[in-house]
């Protein structure tokens, strides 16, 4: 390679960095669950039917974005890069996508091993990003908010003395940080995150109407009042207000 075309390459690194958005972060992306993105409609926060909540806009994290399972619910603006003397096939564009599963430490390529910051999207969403012959990009991403059509969901699952409430199709941040639950009959109680966005209490609350308060990241709290009324049964899923 010439010394000027070495020269070119690297004001053209430099200028991208220079125009690159201030806030945007550099990470990897790669794809899993079919070009139907059926492969992803289940994951480790504890959704039921992904593709009802976002479509195939939904990824995996890594474990340092994860971050235990606080993360899930939240959206991403992912935006490929053509790096110099790495991958050339990015396509022009951003895509948001929600944070619906783990991307495990040991999967194939090691992508996901701590401390990386990897996203394994759903691959229709890849596609806008790359060919999926590209395999792997890199790519820049920044938090975003969620937005949602209609209330936040409760569903209502568990026993008498085990209850457990997913709560999903939050806007806003869209990552749920505290959720507490009153009963007709009772006081505010602080649930506590069981796994993903489980949230459950030991507190009997059969036979009472339900109101939800729900607190996202950015600190900001929303409360759905009565949205249950007190003949609701475990397997329901009831909607509040939203962000």
């Amino acid at each position: 390679m010439t010394t000027c075309t070495t020269y070119l390459w690297i004001m053209l690194l430099l200028m991208h960095m220079l125009i690159s958005e201030a806030n945007a972060i550099p990470a990897t992306a790669t794809f899993y669950g079919g070009n139907d993105a059926s492969g992803t409609n289940t994951g480790s926060c504890g959704y039921p039917n992904v593709l009802t909540i976002d479509g195939p806009m939904n990824t995996a994290l890594s474990g340092a974005l994860y971050n235990g399972g606080e993360a899930c619910g939240a959206c991403f603006k992912i935006q490929c890069v053509s790096i110099p003397f790495g991958n050339l096939q990015c396509l022009p564009g951003s895509i948001v996508v929600t944070a619906t599963n783990l991307c495990p430490q040991g999967s194939t390529g090691g992508w996901c091993d701590e401390p990386r910051s990897h996203f394994d999207l759903a691959e229709p969403a890849f596609q806008h990003l790359a060919p999926p012959v590209a395999g792997v990009v890199n790519v820049e991403y920044e938090r975003v908010s969620c937005l949602r059509s209609g209330g936040i969901r409760f569903l209502i699952q568990g026993h008498p003395y085990f209850m457990q409430v997913l709560v999903y199709n939050v806007g806003g941040m869209g990552d749920v940080t505290a959720v507490s639950v009153k009963g007709s009959s009772s006081d505010w109680i602080q649930m506590d995150r069981n796994w993903g966005q489980l949230w459950t209490t030991g507190t009997v609350l059969d036979g009472q109407a339900l109101s939800f308060s729900v607190t996202t990241s950015d600190g900001r709290t929303v409360a759905s009042n009565g949205v249950a009324d007190s003949d609701w049964q475990y397997g329901q899923t009831f909607e509040g207000n939203q962000f």
